[in-house]
């Protein structure tokens, strides 16, 4: 399912980074790499902020739905 569909708070494995090639490398440079760990901290008007790799990263709605957990 896609990022903006998970629980608050509950760390989910990144399984698959969709979209074009230019987002796909973009996302991975930020650390949402398959395998890896992703927690949604909070939502706001469908932005997103995650905690991924020990950083805080905001995401827009559009990012985070490329994003299958």
């Amino acid at each position: 399912m896609p990022l903006t569909m998970v629980e608050l708070g509950v760390p989910n494995q990144i399984k698959k980074v969709g979209g074009k090639e230019e987002t796909r490398r973009f996302l991975e440079n930020l650390g949402f790499v398959a395998g890896g760990m992703v927690t949604v901290i909070s939502e706001i008007g469908g932005n997103m902020i995650v905690n991924v790799k020990d950083s805080r990263v905001a995401i827009g709605k559009d990012m985070a739905n490329k994003i299958m957990v």
